[in-house]
């Protein structure tokens, strides 16, 4: 635990002050208009650089020529079946990536917009594996003032500058409007799921403007956090000493990134809905037969405030009415005409025509006064459909009670109510609920002295991933009717059939075997699919059912995230390994089901031939008893394992990870049907790795290739990471096999954990911490950042650490001292692998590189070995590179990895969720770490696991302690 004294001499890492003036700041203090203290800060005028991606050396090109050839093949051939490949370095996207992100829109699963602290929609993934990067410039706000009398008018976008680009002022489209806005006094403030920007006094000198950019992201409340919508609050204080006329203009295109508002075939319609909410429709006709999409753009009418629309208008010179003589309108008279609601839908878009619409709020604000003006942007698309095929439902569609038998024209007319529920949001009712919940949830955080402030606001703006990091969240009981656990896969012989039989195993279970019965192994590669399907049924000759069902209030349907916008895979499992601590603290009804999921793929296998290229040879997509590298790609639940590099079935860090991400989630929640559902799973993935122990000394080696997270990054023999994951895995499974009642199991492999312990520090330790690997290379010996992953799993689950106190803190005193401490004094986080006489080791790209992720989870062990100074510097290494003002400008797109010169790999990625990790660690109660010791030989009087909630009032979890005590009485021996 953090101490008392640590952080008190850090000094606040943003004053407000500095960005926004004092008085401004007291004259906003109404309706959560001033942002908070901790928060993310930076000037509207600041410069966007442009990001510089790495590029590898001349050595590492020679020596993956060969991949790279086959990568290019495969590449060309999927885009030969309109298909973009899940790792595809070749075809960059023609936008480059700039320091200009921000608080992304919506919540999780819905598809996603983010938002440029600049002011600009952009980074557009509404389609599922499709990121539209570049901002479409009509999307914006802008402002128009009156003051009595007209003697001062001001009209201006509210985003500085000119975007780059645009034609002439005098033309007809977004760059006749007014880019006036400097910026300088303006700022933007960031702190996840809120923003807010603060206009000091621009355009007009007596006018402070904020704008509350809120998102329904709200841990534990799984309803709204899946909808689809924003909403922006203006609170407009006149400081003047006349009464001014203030009108907001919200303008929105017709599309969903890119270049799909030229598509054609798009229309927009006026509607006024329930509690005077009032706006625009944009139906949107998406390509490739993807589900249409529609948006609502809309506001609150009030006394004061009166609402109008301007249904469509285009930004060519042909248009009947252009932005440009839209802006005139505005400038002119400070609100649309009245009788546009009655307008109805426009004609369809022509191909190479924009489609836009406005929304105007008009107010007078009083001297002194103050004026609250709600708009809010919505979108639906109630289906999801994947390249290969497969469509399901969104979760968000069944919050409108939605049938899903009817059809999808009426899915269609159903829209109308989604978008005016949602829109409803700016009554002041549904957004304010969202501010109180999340404030609630973030102030215990906000308010801990102990902590620095970077962290606090780092802390929660890395959790934008689960936002825009394309995340799709579907309905369980319509994708169980399509999913490859319930359903054969689609084959060349569409009339298999199934048959099933029930099978004691030797271990006494009973399992129900489904198999194909016209597929032979040997077609397997033809397109065949073999499938066996593991179903648990119950323990055999015991009163102890493994029956019992998943308990209904449970299903949350089912949740896929992307492993980044640049690696498109579902739910990549070894780095989940390092971001699943976010969902299992803020939607552990999530994050057991993504665990079910792989749990459930553990027991298939899918015969079809796939060829790995980097040798490029050929393996099956799909092996009974190892996890997946991934659920898929085009067609994910049904294909999975879309990374073909390397065959992961081969893999050593996969199959642990599973083990201790089950136990871990099973001791977090005390979820006895979880546990009990996935222990098949369970065993087989450990019964698996038993292949890999070549010598029977209880310990796997590696294979020689880069068979773990690290795919560039070969290991020989027995290696730090893989081997000590394997060693948390082997106490966990024991642990978890004595409390489901699996003595057997359980006393084989806490007999193979105290084999194995001995044969690993034997093999690697050297007196300071542990080799790289066992082998002979010119890096064997290098000091790898992440060589504890184990350890940190172990102490996150309460169970007993894997080595003594001193060889836990002297690895990570090695780590913090070189790792960390000799790249760039420690102000660019920890680079993976650096030789002991200080040099970074340069065997390949990956040990040279720095990965956000896997720094926070460094950062993580040091908490839980009680190394807080070093876990925060080593932290902030992160926070200084990638989100400080001096920093390579990676805020709300924090990289898998950069060089010490910072040059970026793969933005945009799961990973750096980790830092949850360290939240975790920082919050474990002292029961768990502190548990008592049984006697390992009395068990008999061991309690029942009991669950523990989440969070308690102060923001701690509240532990089962008697799980935790019987997880130390297992191994109690053994440390």
């Amino acid at each position: 635990m953090v101490s008392g004294t640590i952080f008190h001499c850090k000094k606040n890492s943003w004053p407000r002050e500095e960005y926004v003036s004092r008085v401004t700041l007291q004259l906003l203090d109404y309706d959560s208009a001033v942002p908070p203290e901790q928060a993310w800060r930076r000037r509207l005028n600041s410069h966007a650089n442009i990001l510089k991606e790495f590029s590898i050396t001349f050595m590492e090109a020679v020596k993956m020529v060969g991949l790279g050839f086959r990568l290019w093949s495969y590449v060309r051939e999927e885009a030969s079946h309109g298909r973009k490949a899940p790792i595809d370095p070749f075809n960059r996207e023609s936008t480059k990536p700039s320091a200009s992100q921000g608080v992304p829109l919506g919540g999780m699963g819905s598809g996603s917009i983010s938002r440029g602290f600049r002011g600009e929609f952009r980074q557009w993934q509404i389609i599922p594996g499709i990121c539209e990067a570049s901002p479409v410039v009509a999307n914006q706000f802008s402002i128009f003032i009156s003051r009595d009398g007209g003697s001062r008018k001001y009209a201006s976008v509210l985003a500085p500058g000119q975007p780059e680009g645009l034609g002439k002022s005098g033309d007809q489209g977004v760059s006749s409007w007014g880019w006036n806005l400097s910026g300088q006094h303006s700022s933007y403030h960031a702190l996840f799921p809120r923003a807010w920007t603060i206009y000091d006094g621009e355009p007009d000198p007596e006018l402070k403007i904020s704008c509350r950019q809120i998102s329904p992201f709200i841990p534990h409340n799984y309803k709204d956090s899946s909808l689809p919508a924003a909403v922006f609050v203006y609170t407009l204080v006149n400081n003047g000493k006349e009464r001014a006329k203030v009108s907001l203009l919200f303008t929105w295109a017709n599309s969903v990134g890119g270049v799909s508002h030229l598509s054609g075939e798009h229309v927009n319609e006026p509607f006024i809905g329930e509690d005077n909410v009032s706006g625009v429709l944009l139906h949107h006709k998406t390509a490739k037969d993807n589900p249409p999409v529609t948006f609502a753009i809309a506001a609150c009418e009030t006394q004061n405030v009166n609402v109008t629309v301007l249904p469509c208008f285009g930004l060519a010179e042909g248009s009947s009415i252009t932005a440009k003589d839209m802006w005139s309108k505005m400038t002119q008279d400070g609100q649309f005409d009245r009788e546009n609601f009655s307008a109805g839908p426009s004609m369809p878009s022509m191909p190479g025509e924009t489609l836009c619409a406005a929304i105007s709020a008009s107010t007078w604000v009083e001297p002194h006064g103050k004026c609250t003006v709600a708009f809010s942007v919505a979108w639906s698309s109630p289906k999801v459909k994947f390249l290969k095929g497969s469509s399901y439902y969104r979760i968000s569609v069944l919050r409108f009670k939605i049938l899903k038998g009817c059809s999808y024209m009426v899915i269609l007319s159903a829209i109308y109510e989604v978008l005016w529920y949602i829109t409803t949001s700016g009554r002041g009712i549904d957004y304010k609920r969202w501010e109180e919940d999340i404030e609630k949830w973030q102030d215990p955080v906000l308010k801990d002295d102990r902590l620095p402030e970077w962290y606090k606001f780092t802390l929660f703006n890395e959790l934008y991933f689960l936002v825009a990091g394309g995340t799709v969240w579907i309905d369980s009981a319509e994708a169980a009717g399509s999913s490859l656990y319930d359903k054969k896969q689609p084959t060349k012989d569409e009339n298999t059939k199934f048959t099933s039989a029930e099978k004691v195993d030797s271990k006494g279970l009973v399992f129900e075997h489904r198999n194909g019965a016209n597929v032979d192994k040997a077609d397997a590669g033809k397109g065949n699919v073999l499938e066996e399907i593991v179903v648990p049924l119950r323990k055999a000759k015991q009163p102890f059912s493994l029956a019992e069902p998943q308990d209904e209030c449970n299903d949350v349907g089912r949740f896929l995230y992307l492993e980044g916008v640049e690696y498109v895979m579902w739910c990549t499992y070894d780095v989940h390994f390092y971001a699943s601590f976010a969902l299992l603290d803020l939607f552990p009804k999530i994050e057991l089901s993504i665990q079910r999921e792989f749990a459930k793929a553990v027991l298939s296998e899918d015969g079809r031939k796939v060829r790995f290229l980097a040798e490029g040879n050929w393996g099956i997509r799909k092996v009974r008893g190892a996890v997946p590298h991934d659920l898929g790609t085009h067609d994910p639940w049904k294909e999975m394992n879309a990374y073909n590099i390397h065959d992961t079935s081969k893999w050593k860090d996969l199959n642990p990870k599973f083990v201790l991400q089950v136990y871990r989630d099973f001791a977090a929640t005390g979820d006895m049907a979880f546990g009990i559902d996935v222990w098949p799973s369970v065993r087989a993935a450990m019964e698996y790795m038993d292949q890999f122990d070549m010598d029977g000394d209880g310990l796997i080696e590696n294979d020689g290739f880069p068979d773990q997270t690290y795919d560039t990054w070969t290991v020989h023999g027995v290696s730090a990471y893989c081997g000590c994951l394997w060693l948390a895995a082997l106490q966990a499974a024991a642990a978890m096999a004595f409390q489901l009642g699996d003595e057997e199991f359980g006393e084989k492999y806490k007999r193979k954990f105290q084999m194995a312990k001995h044969a690993f520090e034997a093999k690697l330790w050297n007196g300071s911490y542990f080799n790289y690997d066992s082998g002979s290379s010119s890096n064997s010996k290098s000091i790898q950042a992440d060589q504890l992953a184990g350890q940190w799993y172990t102490a996150s689950s309460g169970l007993p650490n894997l080595f003594d106190d001193f060889k836990i803190k002297s690895t990570l005193q090695k780590i913090f001292d070189y790792n960390v401490m000799k790249v760039k004094g420690g102000r660019a986080g920890a680079v993976n692998g650096i030789h002991p006489n200080g040099k970074v080791d340069e065997t390949c790209m990956q040990s040279r590189e720095i990965w956000t992720g896997v720094t926070y989870a460094v950062a993580a062990k040091m908490i839980l070995a009680g190394m807080e100074e070093q876990a925060f510097s080593t932290a902030e290494g992160i926070f200084i590179a990638g989100w400080s003002e001096d920093g390579y400008g990676y805020w709300f797109q924090t990289p898998e990895a950069w060089t010490m010169d910072g040059h970026f790999r793969s933005l945009i990625y799961m990973r750096p969720l980790a830092i949850w990790g360290m939240q975790w660690a920082l919050s474990m109660p002292t029961a768990v770490i502190e548990a008592p010791k049984i006697n390992i030989m009395d068990r008999s009087d061991l309690p029942a696991l009991s669950s523990r909630s989440t969070r308690n009032e102060a923001g701690g979890r509240k532990a089962s302690r008697k799980m935790k005590c019987f997880g130390n009485s297992v191994f109690s021996c053994a440390c």
